[in-house]
């Protein structure tokens, strides 16, 4: 039968009564049930008891509860009768609970008796069946024991008993499977169930009870198995060095451990610690957990990820001698550029606006001789000086050029002073000697007040007259360098892991990425993966100085380095490593770094000074700027002009710079800090174009550093406050002071010097002590009211509310004027 829901319940037709269903499960179990029908009582009124009897028994059954109302047109008598069939309604209720009662506890006995009937059927049959396999198994045993015995000599004792167990067993067990499938009484599952499911099993296993998976039973026989080989060993516990780093993920401290993640949890909630997997722990909590699990501790520090980089001595016999690095320096326009043009028969000028060198370039050059040379040409202007700073720091030999018409100037110095700081042998190259105004002895003697002392000086500076337009004394200049190089003995080892300096990084449209690499030692390859410093990546392509795709670069050799996951510092140190993880974690350990010092280096202050510095801010005026240019070198030397520009009154604060187009962000942030944005060889793309229309922010495009510094300093001008001077225009001298109804106090003065103007401004000196500063309310002539008064005339002056004015004061006449400040 079944309920309304579609459920199958179990249940016979008929009146109340008992009876056993069989009830079959998965994997051929099946399970006696004792079931039991009854029907519903169903309640029917007596006959005669309508509807009035049935609201007069609810009016009664309402009073016995204690209503002291009686319900309107029943009698006494009525009430009475009504009372005695409640409680004889309710006697006959409890006999028939307690017969309902009697008869449960009946079928209840009847249950468990036939319960424990069928358990003795089922060991009884279990036993039988026991006994039927044992009595086959022996005479399956005797009966191959006669048969070999007939057939073959006598074996040794034990070996015959082998076959002859195996065989019967599996004859029997095969007949049992068959027989028991046949009944449908169980089956075998591959060992997994195997035998009868008695009544005990079905009654506490039940239908949904929990099976073990096919992994557990592998497991018990793997166990089984090794028990029946020998007995079961324990596999030895392997002690294992574990790096404890000052904080560790729990999921990360098991895999270092080679522990199940569920016991190191278990382990840390036995120590008070409820905690995930993804959560973080410090050391000493981690250590404990580790020596609670047998293994051994080995703390390192954050710092210890980048000990992966290979600090490798080279030794004297891995060493061979590499092209020399030779650095162009010099004063702006003194024909760095054009010289090297010439060595290199290239016109790279021609592609720098102006004529003046941007970016920092790296140029292959062999000469006649077959030697090869490695230029790095550096800007010569005042912005570009830590540029500069940079290429003296990875060069060998700094060839000055000094232009003979023009002799030396101030980054002239400043070179000479990066060289010497980076100890790099100088060659003075003597450029414009073609011109009729050049004079190479004054440009000799001045650099004498540099300590450069010349051969031609008797010095051990090497120096050279050349003409890049001409060709003059290039080759000299190339021997010269040749000679130095020869000197330095130059060498380098190439079979080792690479390592460079980053010359100059861009972000490039379509390459992503691009950092001009000068590398130092051992050689770079396609497919390396390094570290550079806060960014990594993997050589995804090397492009040398010509354009040209190589596979690799040795030392000294510069190139274009593709598939950095960021833009790089000019000046950063790339490093290979031997996997992405070691360059992920290095990289990821140094921009940590970098972010905790910048945040300790703005809360390094105390509040005093942060209090003294807001005070003095009150009083600064700032213009904001954003700065987006095509390079990181163009980027930073730019800020660095932008520092410069100001005084105690204004200055040039960069919101944000960047390398690469400008975007839609760099307008947000324009545009909510109200800062105009400079793009320095770069351009806004569309949405940015129309964003800027729209919220009415100013984009300013150039290509040559100083127009930009020029235009930014002008705008600071402009926030400048005009400078007010005095000029001081007449004295007059009080003789009287008389009394003016309605206009007070007027003072009666001779003008003994200049002239006295009403719109100027006026001070009272008494005994040559300023009393009073103000303005003039009235400048009259006799009666009329006038502009001025010349000097030796008499006229009338009344003070703007001030009133206390005596003889023989003196009132001092003055104008102010404004005058634009400009920034020095």
């Amino acid at each position: 039968m079944s309920d309304n829901d579609g459920k199958k319940t179990l249940g016979v037709r008929g009146g109340p009564r008992s009876g056993n269903v069989k009830q079959s499960f998965s994997h051929g179990r099946t399970k006696n049930v004792v079931v039991e029908t009854k029907r519903k009582r169903v309640v029917k009124p007596k006959p005669g008891a309508g509807a009035p009897g049935a609201a007069g028994g609810g009016k009664a059954q309402g009073s016995a509860g204690g209503s002291s109302k009686r319900p309107a047109g029943i009698s006494d008598s009525e009430m009475e009768r009504r009372m005695k069939a409640l409680q004889a309604a309710q006697a006959r209720e409890a006999e028939e609970a307690a017969r309902r009662e009697a008869e449960e506890k009946e079928r209840e006995e009847e249950r468990q008796r036939r319960r424990e009937e069928a358990e003795a059927k089922e060991r009884e049959q279990r036993e039988a069946e026991e006994r039927a396999r044992a009595k086959a198994e022996e005479e399956e045993r005797k009966r191959l024991e006669a048969e070999q015995a007939a057939a073959a000599p006598p074996p040794p004792p034990e070996e015959p008993r082998a076959p002859a167990k195996q065989q019967p067993v599996r004859k029997v067990e095969k007949e049992r499977d068959q027989t028991t499938r046949g009944r449908g009484k169980g089956r075998d599952d591959g060992g997994r169930r195997a035998g009868k499911l008695t009544l005990n099993q079905a009654l506490s296993g039940g239908e949904g009870g929990r099976q073990k998976s096919l992994a557990a039973m592998k497991r018990k026989q793997e166990r089984a198995r090794q028990k029946a080989m020998g007995g079961h060993q324990e596999r030895e516990k392997v002690v294992r060095d574990v790096q404890l780093p000052e904080a560790i993920v729990v999921s990360e401290l098991a895999n270092r451990m080679a522990e199940r993640v569920g016991d190191v949890i278990k382990a840390l909630m036995n120590n008070g610690m409820m905690v995930t997997q993804n959560q973080t722990i410090d050391a000493d909590t981690a250590e404990l957990i580790i020596e609670e699990f047998g293994h051994r501790v080995v703390r390192v520090s954050a710092s210890d990820v980048e000990d992966v980089i290979d600090q490798v001595e080279d030794k004297p016999e891995d060493m061979e001698a590499r092209p020399p690095v030779i650095t162009v320096m010099g004063h702006v326009d003194h024909g760095k550029t054009s010289l090297l043009d010439a060595i290199r028969n290239a016109k790279v000028v021609s592609g720098e606006a102006g004529g003046i060198t941007q970016h920092i370039g790296a140029y292959q050059v062999t000469t006649d001789g077959g030697q090869v040379l490695t230029f790095l040409d550096t800007p010569g202007h005042a912005a570009f000086t830590s540029m500069r700073a940079r290429g003296a720091q990875v060069t060998d030999i700094v060839v000055l050029v000094v232009a003979a018409d023009d002799a030396v100037m101030p980054q002239t110095v400043e070179a000479i002073n990066h060289a010497k700081a980076a100890e790099v042998p100088i060659i003075v190259a003597i450029n414009k000697c073609d011109k009729p105004e050049a004079n190479p002895d004054k440009v000799r003697t001045d650099l004498l007040q540099h300590e450069v002392i010349v051969e031609a000086m008797s010095g051990d500076v090497q120096d050279v007259e050349v003409s890049a337009q001409t060709g003059q004394g290039l080759d000299e200049l190339l021997e010269a360098i040749a000679l130095q190089s020869e000197i330095l003995e130059l060498t380098a080892n190439p079979n080792r892991a690479a390592e460079g300096a980053v010359i100059e990084a861009q972000l490039d449209v379509g390459r992503g990425p691009v950092a001009t690499v000068l590398v130092q030692k051992g050689t770079l390859t396609q497919g390396d993966i390094f570290v550079v410093g806060e960014q990594w990546g993997k050589v995804r392509a090397l492009i040398n100085d010509r354009g040209d795709r190589v596979k690799k670069a040795g030392p000294s050799v510069p190139v274009e380095v593709l598939g950095l996951n960021g833009t790089p510092e000019a000046g950063d140190v790339l490093n290979v490593v031997e996997t992405e993880a070691q360059a992920r974690e290095i990289a990821e350990y140094r921009e940590q770094a970098a972010k905790e010092k910048r945040a300790a280096a703005g809360a390094g202050t105390s509040l005093e000074q942060l209090l003294a510095k807001a005070k003095e801010d009150e009083n600064v005026k700032e213009l904001p700027v954003l700065i987006k240019a095509d390079v990181q070198g163009s980027a930073e030397a730019i800020i660095q002009a932008m520092e410069k520009i100001g005084n105690e009154e204004v200055r040039v604060r960069v919101l944000h710079s960047g390398v690469g187009a400008i975007t839609e962000s760099d307008i947000g942030l324009a545009e909510a800090s109200g800062a105009p944005v400079l793009g320095f060889n770069v351009r806004a793309n569309a949405p940015a174009r129309n964003s800027a229309n729209q919220k009415g922010v100013e984009i300013r495009y150039y290509s040559v550093i100083y127009d930009l510094v020029d235009d930014v300093k002008a705008a600071a001008e402009g926030l400048l406050g005009a400078e007010v001077r005095e000029k001081f225009i007449g004295y007059a001298q009080i003789k009287e002071v008389f009394k003016v109804s309605g206009v007070g106090k007027v003072a009666g003065c001779l003008v003994t010097e200049g002239v006295a103007r009403r719109s100027a401004g006026v001070r009272l000196l008494r005994d040559d002590v300023v009393i009073h500063e103000g303005t003039l309310k009235t400048l009259k002539r006799f009666k009329d009211e006038v502009a001025e008064v010349q000097s030796g005339q008499e006229c009338g002056m009344a003070f703007e509310n001030y009133e206390d004015i005596r003889p023989n004061d003196v009132i001092e006449i003055f104008e102010r004027e404004e005058v634009e400040r400009k920034l020095d």
